[in-house]
């Protein structure tokens, strides 16, 4: 199994953060007795033991294709991704929930609340080091898309899974202060077992999530608009076909893009024109989209009048000759060096009569 370390940047952070503070948070589990600092506990040692799987499941992606999977294995990082939301809502959600509502209905006083204190607060800055390091890394492919579209629409699993644990554990390490601190004014150990439980809703609400982000990946999610557009672009920039027909496009991996399109040839066109068109027309989108991995393209005569609109793969190619918009876009500035955002192609010349 190999990772490349430097793409996994982010997990890498929120693994050694993870670890550290599981550790740290369990000991002052042991001092303290607080539910809430059970309940963070086990979410740490989920986060910690998420963070392998996405590990395994980058590793295990890279591996050759074979003759059972002649389209290779890119889809298990969208499975260990969903692995990790499962691992979200049974070891952390239903863990603190249940351990919150045990200690609401066996109320317990806390022993060294300052120990609690002072972890929290270590723990605080440790998840803050690991979020800060994975928005550095998200900033580099986000473009202008703003936070939510970029983890509803990202095809790499790994980011949106950092960033979404560790804006939970921050969240969660805010109960499990008000949850300490409630405990000790009131004396009423009960407010300790209401941090749980609002842990473990909150760990619950992360991993529904995930995984319905992460189902959407496996079933299988087409190109982003901008790259189907830049797909069309470019088998329609030579003269050797006259149009693109229909398009379907889906990613067999987060850097892997398996596109099949029908496109108009003329009818006058012998076997061998066609051939070296379809040829010329793939090399031209391995160029423009290098994303664009496996390409099947089938000649066709065009025939508008049995074009059926309501078909998806039709109206891609009509969404990507329409204008482009602030909105299509994202509303910023495109990076070249993001899959899921890429620079935009240059624009075709206008189509001439013969081109039709």
């Amino acid at each position: 199994m190999r990772v490349d370390w430097r793409e996994m940047r982010a997990v890498v952070a929120a693994f050694a953060a993870n670890l550290g503070i599981a550790v740290i948070k369990f000991v002052a589990f042991l001092l303290t007795g607080s539910a809430s600092m059970l309940a963070e506990s086990v979410h740490s040692v989920a986060d910690t033991g998420n963070q392998v799987l996405l590990f395994v499941g980058r590793g295990r992606s890279a591996r050759p294709a074979s003759e059972e999977h002649p389209f290779g294995f890119g889809r298990e990082r969208y499975f260990y991704g969903f692995v990790v939301s499962v691992m979200l809502f049974t070891v952390g959600a239903a863990f603190s929930v249940y351990d919150g509502i045990h200690k609401i209905i066996n109320p317990e006083e806390i022993r060294s609340p300052l120990i609690a204190f002072i972890v929290l607060a270590l723990s605080f800055v440790l998840e803050s080091f690991s979020l800060r390091t994975a928005i550095g890394e998200a900033n580099k492919v986000r473009g202008g898309r703003n936070w939510g579209t970029f983890i509803r629409r990202s095809k790499a699993p790994e980011l949106p899974v950092v960033l979404l644990e560790d804006l939970a554990a921050l969240i969660g390490l805010t109960f499990a202060f008000a949850g300490v601190a409630l405990s000790v004014l009131t004396s009423d150990g009960r407010w300790d077992g209401i941090g749980s439980l609002a842990i473990g809703l909150l760990l619950a609400t992360a991993a529904a999530i995930l995984a319905v982000e992460m189902k959407s990946l496996l079933i299988g999610e087409s190109a982003s608009p901008e790259v189907q557009r830049m797909i069309v672009d470019a088998l329609e920039a030579g003269p050797e076909l006259a149009r693109v027909i229909h398009m379907r496009t889906v990613h067999i991996s987060p850097d892997s893009i398996l596109v099949a399109a029908k496109v108009a040839v003329r009818g006058t066109d012998t076997a061998a024109q066609v051939a070296a068109a379809v040829d010329t027309a793939e090399r031209r989108v391995r160029t423009a989209v290098p994303l664009a991995k496996l390409i099947y393209l089938e000649p066709d005569i065009y025939r508008p009048t049995k074009a059926d609109l309501a078909d998806p793969a039709i109206r891609a190619v009509q969404r990507s000759h329409s204008p482009v918009s602030p909105a299509t876009t994202g509303g910023g500035p495109m990076k070249p060096e993001n899959p899921e955002n890429p620079a935009p192609a240059a624009p075709n010349p206008p189509a001439t009569p013969g081109d039709t």
